[in-house]
């Protein structure tokens, strides 16, 4: 359904109670409601249409957080009111005055929480925070109200039946089937006690996911480690300018900051010679939400699991896993499970390995220590320089964050046939100065397709990691639709004048998110909710663009040397090229150990849980090595945790892998590799453009010609193929 899809903050939110708090059945009668909302449309510029050129762009330069609470109150009413209406419509159901009049419900709201998502992820602070906890609960209301609205669910489930008997055109079919999925999962069936015990369940798990995420927040902005001068020993020159700007902005100037985020902890594990810095770096960053103060989130996990799986038990699943994945292209848990456990065994004997090479590196210096979770980036980089003759902080000299950004412009124009042009400051309003807006075009036609938004730097109140997120996206059911697309990045701020260099992965990363644009601007549905997607199947777009940083056309046009703008030498290419299997245990073990815990913990008994406990237990069991951890601890597992994205579906990156490798292979073999224009205009025809308007294993197929295989990843991986039983 259009109403749960609006908002990554929102995703979180399952659908809940009714709305008592803001609005009732018969409170307000419907002409009432569209009295206040048409008055607060007027005063209230989140809830205003968007005006300006490109059909319309979001008024950031209006935005205040005093409108909030009003925006929000009057939006939800009207949300409301409109299922309200059309479960109340006298005409028989059909496919036009029920699911498509439910694809245009909520429009407000939609664009309210497109200003309170930014104020969420990227300019958060106390009052945004106490504004999330007090409205999760009623979002979680308003959901319930319509999910569990009797006369709505009848009227969907006649479309739905009556589509099986005559089926709709593919897209309007696929449509359907969702939205009465969608109602069937959540409770619509149940009696009149399950259904309110279920919305209770929902309301209270809104508000638990809401602390849980702002707990992670307030530790990853509490712990700042400050260094001196003196301790700057073996960090590379663009970090310790990026770290002096940020210590400067944290008011201490003079010394240098190393943040609580994964930008800045990471190349600091990688280069610095201070191992007792790099064990508190490492400690504070790995126990966020794990202090044991009024921040933990340890009792927030306990009682997630156990309302999630009575909520599941209503329904009448065993488990949280065996509800969440009957509409995910791995239907079970048990084909979840078994794909990372075909993968497993092969990682941690990779990491025996790692850790062998890495030991004898730091035997060899003399520096009497035995490997330690802290010091694994550290030696890794020495036996890479060793192995390969490969230094990280050298490839950064050639990874300059504008260069990638044209790189990946120009493969989005060769893909794609996409062309996009910076927009002169002031043309759209922006909600900070570092964001910066391109204008998207087809390159043969010069029709418009969209706008793309760019926030790169990390700053106070911005959430930690990479991602993107779509303003706007496409639809023709009602008009054609500008896109508005956005990536969002914590790349460390350069000193002014300073080019800002970022590793390998971080490169990766960037163009990883920007298949998730592409994937938004390159959407040609029909209807909003076919915009959305399945949770393992949505990664794999993404995760194939990675492929083409290492494409020679990106390697010998934007990979140059900051200082001397030199290509990046063939010698070094080759090295990083040797080095691509490189370290495949730590980063394969780090992941399947979180996806392996996000579902293990789901298929436990809940009742009496210690996740630290089960935690270490669980990783004792799988013979997780010693000298590494999770990638995300479950404290601060935000993935799992602070809504519901991506709980028992963190598998899904590894499930996306799968796909990503044959994919990627499908190009390696065609006659003009990664830009044969064939393999591409099936890729954008078959793979993007479809978004969740077609089953994702049919799309798959018609793409490639056959299923996806695993051996593909693991040749992928430098692992050793299974064999065919």
């Amino acid at each position: 359904m259009k109403l749960i899809k609006q908002s990554r903050w929102l995703m979180g939110l399952t659908l809940g109670l009714s709305v008592t708090a803001v609005v009732s059945t018969h409170a307000l009668a419907h002409e009432a409601v569209a009295k206040e909302v048409a008055t607060q449309t007027q005063v209230n510029p989140l809830l205003a249409e968007w005006t300006g050129p490109y059909g319309g762009v979001p008024a950031f330069d209006k935005m205040d957080l005093k409108d909030v609470p009003a925006a929000f109150d009057v939006a939800i009413a009207e949300n409301v009111a409109d299922h309200e209406k059309i479960a109340n419509n006298p005409e028989p159901a059909t496919f036009e005055n029920t699911i498509v009049a439910m694809e245009k419900a909520g429009e407000k709201l939609s664009r309210a929480f497109t200003y309170f998502g930014i104020w969420g992820s990227n300019l958060s602070s106390p009052e945004v925070r106490k504004l999330q906890m007090e409205y999760s609960p009623k979002f979680s209301e308003m959901s319930s109200k319509i999910s569990q609205n009797k006369k709505l669910f009848e009227r969907v489930k006649k479309v739905y039946e009556a589509s099986l008997k005559t089926p709709l055109e593919p897209e309007a079919q696929r449509l359907v089937k969702g939205t009465y999925e969608g109602f069937a999962m959540n409770g619509a069936s149940l009696d009149e006690f399950s259904k309110q015990r279920y919305a209770e369940i929902n309301k209270e798990l809104s508000s638990i996911y809401t602390n849980f995420a702002n707990n992670v927040l307030h530790d990853e902005e509490g712990y700042v480690t400050f260094i001196d001068k003196d301790q700057l020993s073996g960090l590379p020159e663009s970090l310790v300018k990026s770290a002096a700007q940020a210590a400067k902005e944290k008011g201490q100037e003079g010394k240098y900051a190393i943040t609580n985020t994964r930008s800045s902890m990471d190349p600091f594990l990688t280069y610095s010679d201070e191992r007792e810095l790099r064990k508190q770096v490492w400690t504070n960053y790995y126990s966020r939400g794990d202090n044991g103060d009024e921040y933990d989130n340890n009792e927030n996990i306990s009682k997630i699991l156990k309302l999630r799986r009575e909520r599941v038990e209503l329904l009448g699943h065993k488990n949280y896993p065996e509800w969440r994945l009957q509409n995910r292209m791995a239907k079970t848990p048990e084909n979840a499970m078994n794909l990372m456990e075909a993968v497993w065994p092969a990682a941690i004997a990779r990491v025996k390995e790692e850790v062998a090479d890495m030991q004898a590196v730091a035997d060899e210096l003399g520096h009497d220590i035995t490997i330690e979770p802290w010091d694994y980036r550290y030696y890794a980089e020495k036996v890479r320089k060793k192995k390969y003759d490969l230094d990280s902080n050298e490839v950064k000299q050639y990874l300059q964050l504008d260069n990638l950004r044209e790189a990946m412009f120009y493969v989005a124009g060769e893909l794609f046939n996409f062309k996009f042009t910076a927009l002169a400051e002031g043309t759209v309003p922006v909600y900070h100065p570092d964001v910066k807006v391109w204008e998207v075009t087809d390159k043969t036609s010069g029709d418009l397709v969209g706008l793309w938004y760019l926030d790169p730097f990390a700053r106070q109140g911005k959430r930690s990691g990479a991602w993107a997120n779509a303003y706007r996206s496409h639809e023709t059911y009602d008009g054609k639709i500008t896109v508005l697309s956005s990536n969002n990045s914590n790349f460390i701020k350069p000193a002014p004048g300073e080019a800002v260099l970022v590793s390998w992965s971080d490169a990766e990363t960037f163009f990883h998110e920007f298949g998730h644009a592409l994937h938004a601007l390159s959407s040609n549905v029909k209807y909003p909710s076919s915009n959305g997607g399945v949770r393992d199947y949505t990664e794999f777009q993404s995760q194939l663009l990675e492929r083409w940083l290492s494409t020679d056309e990106v390697i010998n046009n934007y990979m140059k040397h900051q200082k001397t703008g030199e290509v990046i030498p063939k010698e070094l290419i080759a090295k990083i090229k040797n080095a691509a299997k490189f370290n495949q245990g730590f980063a394969t073990t780090e992941y399947l150990a979180s996806a392996l815990m996000d579902m293990k913990f789901h298929m436990a008994d809940p009742e009496g849980i210690d996740p630290d406990k089960f935690e270490r237990e669980t990783l004792a069991a799988l013979n997780m090595p010693k000298e590494l951890v999770m990638r995300h601890r479950t404290p601060h597992f935000g993935h799992v945790f602070s809504g519901e994205g991506y709980a028992t579906a963190y598998y899904g990156y590894m499930w996306a892998d799968v796909l990503t490798a044959d994919a990627a292979e499908a190009f390696e073999q065609a006659p003009g590799g990664f830009y044969d224009k064939e393999v591409a205009a099936k890729l954008v025809k078959y793979l993007f453009a479809p978004r969740n308007s077609m089953d994702p294993a049919e799309a798959y197929r018609k793409f490639r010609g056959r299923d996806a295989s695993i051996d593909a990843l693991m040749r992928d991986r430098g692992f050793p193929v299974p064999e065919k039983k």
